[in-house]
């Protein structure tokens, strides 16, 4: 599965701000951004989105997947802390 393909889903299946996705073809690394995420446990935030990916996780176009979830605030705050 290619990277573009990952971020296309997620963005028509989840109201996202940014979506930034890299990787070699099985394992997957997946930075989101919604104002959904407000409020919600890490465990609930990748369970949101983990759900519209789980068809391409069952049948092994996605290996491995790490998810990091954000609501823009965190994200600010985030990428400055990191040097994005």
């Amino acid at each position: 599965m290619e990277n573009q393909e990952i971020k296309d889903v997620l963005m028509s299946a989840l109201s996202l701000t940014e979506a930034h996705v890299s990787g070699d073809g099985s394992h997957f690394q997946v930075i989101v951004v919604s104002e959904q995420f407000a409020g919600m446990s890490r465990v609930k935030k990748q369970q949101a989105v983990y759900a519209p990916l789980m068809e391409y996780i069952s049948d092994n176009r996605i290996h491995a997947l790490s998810i990091k979830a954000y609501t823009p605030d965190e994200w600010q705050r985030d990428r400055k802390l990191n040097g994005f």
